[in-house]
């Protein structure tokens, strides 16, 4: 399938393609996927990260054009998984594609999510220590700590169906940037086709699931400091690691796995591939 034209793979090619990866990443051994799963945490909570100190001062600029540089910023995440290679567990929500077809088990599915979710989890709370340990958090005068807790605490705020919500709506756009990725055939054409989708994520208010792994966890972690939760001026009694879990990262976490199994992947499979295997 892979030649030397220069025009972008069809919507047919990319389902395909995308099918052949589903197989690969499930047959893939344990370990190998819990490395690669990790450097995936690490580089989404660097995005996170990113996002963070780049918008941590909302007072010079319009609301709108900080949300939309907030989220050009956090496409450094996807950016170093597709293009350095890592496994993120959003991204494998479309490996149902290959299960649809029959040619991943439900066992090899749920082995391949367990895995990646945990070492998203892994990775993301590991670049959570060194920025801890960093006193990345005292930008600003402690202006990117209390940031920090002011976006943990603003996520354990929404309600069960709002943080379910947005995270289908999240995994539609983030399946959509692999799914344009995969469409491409160069480094420019993958960065290109990651920016518009993940901006707009982020730009919107959604919800990612091992985006929050990092962005909870640092609010809690940077409560601990009393001098940053003197200067947040909020209502912090919701912020704690039950709410997290609860509140926040099963709804955000269901959502995810709906927006991107079914809105994209099953929807690409019924549209590109379920007639190859009738009959």
């Amino acid at each position: 399938m892979d030649n030397f034209s220069i025009d972008a793979y069809t919507p047919k090619e990319i389902a395909d393609r995308i099918e052949m990866a589903g197989i690969s990443k499930s047959g893939n051994a344990p370990i190998r996927v819990l490395a690669l799963s990790i450097l995936a945490g690490a580089f989404i909570a660097l995005g996170a990260v990113f996002f963070t100190v780049v918008t941590y001062d909302a007072s010079q600029m319009a609301a709108g054009l900080m949300r939309l540089l907030g989220g050009l910023v956090f496409c450094l995440g996807l950016i170093l998984v597709v293009v350095a290679g890592a496994e993120l567990f959003t991204g494998n929500n479309l490996i149902v594609m290959a299960y649809v077809d029959g040619k991943v088990s439900f066992g090899q599915l749920m082995k391949n999510w367990l895995i990646v979710y945990v070492g998203n989890f892994i990775g993301a709370l590991g670049i959570l220590v060194l920025i801890n340990l960093s006193n990345h958090w005292l930008i600003g005068d402690g202006a990117v700590g209390t940031k920090v807790i002011l976006i943990a605490n603003g996520k354990v705020n929404l309600s069960w169906m709002e943080a379910f919500s947005r995270g289908i709506l999240c995994n539609i756009l983030v399946c959509m940037a692999i799914w344009l990725c995969f469409a491409g055939r160069s480094v420019v054409d993958k960065v290109f086709a990651i920016i518009f989708p993940i901006t707009a994520f982020v730009a919107m208010g959604f919800e990612h699931s091992v985006a929050n792994m990092y962005f909870i966890p640092a609010g809690l972690m940077a409560m601990q400091q009393a001098d940053l939760v003197s200067m947040v001026g909020a209502d912090l009694t919701s912020l704690t690691i039950p709410s997290f879990l609860i509140n926040n990262l099963l709804p955000v976490t269901l959502g995810n796995i709906l927006g991107g199994s079914v809105f994209v992947a099953l929807f690409y499979w019924f549209i590109y591939l379920r007639d190859e295997n009738r009959g």
